[in-house]
């Protein structure tokens, strides 16, 4: 269970490290703002045109008697607006990454450098190109996985008790460990680890994935918040990616935000009446 904490941990000390860096928390903001733009517009044109367009998929239902035809189609436009709803929370981060991919590589690089003894990044040494191809193309893979889980947790939501119950928590639960999966892809990426083994990871440490992703999923809820959020969290999935790896980790850099914090309070006790 420590790892929970620990995984906790990783989420502040990235937002910390991005408040510490102004420019590198500015430029990872672009990408979020770009999507969450493009996302919204498309949420806002499906909640406009939706009705219509269940209306023209539904042409056996023109006949029906009222209401049962308006009730009908009306709820399958809500079943559209949810659906719509659903794989933009699950591919919100993935397309943020991959439109953001040139930002997010030189804010874990500069994160690599910065906590590394010997003050070096590794490299993938691959072209821009060939870095976008495996990031779409993984990214596709692990979306299919998680709605394979959607569609799973979907269907128990119908068993009494547990569908209220547990499988709401079961739901945050494997959000946060693919959600993790897409922001420690930009550090592993670079040091050559493809997706299974990144998987395999993660599954060793589940409980310091669920620590670092569960809490970011429930954050991610609101897009606007999920905006602010990545740059932070593509910071804390670099130390995560390091700590699942094995590799050191300055001493330094891992207590500087404990002695900012402790300079202060002792600067505040200072100057104390």
């Amino acid at each position: 269970m420590r790892d929970l904490g620990v995984g906790f941990g990783y989420l502040l000390r990235g937002q910390r490290w991005v408040a510490r860096h102004g420019k590198s928390f500015g430029f990872g903001l672009l990408p979020g703002l770009i999507t969450l733009v493009l996302y919204a517009a498309a949420l806002v044109a499906l909640g406009v045109y939706g009705e219509d367009f269940v209306t023209w998929a539904t042409p056996f239902a023109d006949d029906w008697s009222s209401p049962w035809g308006g009730l009908f189609r009306g709820f399958l436009t809500a079943v559209l607006f949810a659906l719509a709803l659903l794989l933009a929370v699950l591919t919100f981060t993935a397309v943020t990454l991959l439109m953001g991919q040139p930002f997010y590589e030189s804010l874990s690089e500069k994160v690599d450098r910065d906590v590394s003894p010997d003050g070096t990044a590794p490299e993938s040494g691959l072209p821009l190109w060939r870095e976008l191809w495996i990031s779409a193309r993984d990214s596709l893979r692990i979306l299919a996985r998680a709605l394979v889980w959607a569609v799973l947790l979907f269907a128990l939501g119908f068993v009494p008790f547990v569908g209220q119950t547990v499988v709401p928590v079961l739901g945050f639960f494997v959000t946060g460990f693919f959600l993790t999966e897409e922001l420690v892809a930009v550090a592993l990426q670079r040091r050559d680890v493809d997706l299974r083994a990144r998987l395999a990871l993660l599954r060793s440490r589940k409980t310091l994935v669920w620590g670092f992703g569960t809490p970011l999923g429930l954050a991610f809820l609101v897009p606007f918040v999920a905006v602010f959020l990545m740059p932070g969290a593509v910071a804390g999935a670099t130390l995560m990616a390091r700590d699942l790896l094995g590799e050191e980790i300055r001493e330094g850099a891992a207590d500087e935000d404990s002695e900012e914090t402790a300079e202060e309070t002792s600067e505040e006790q200072s100057t104390a009446p």
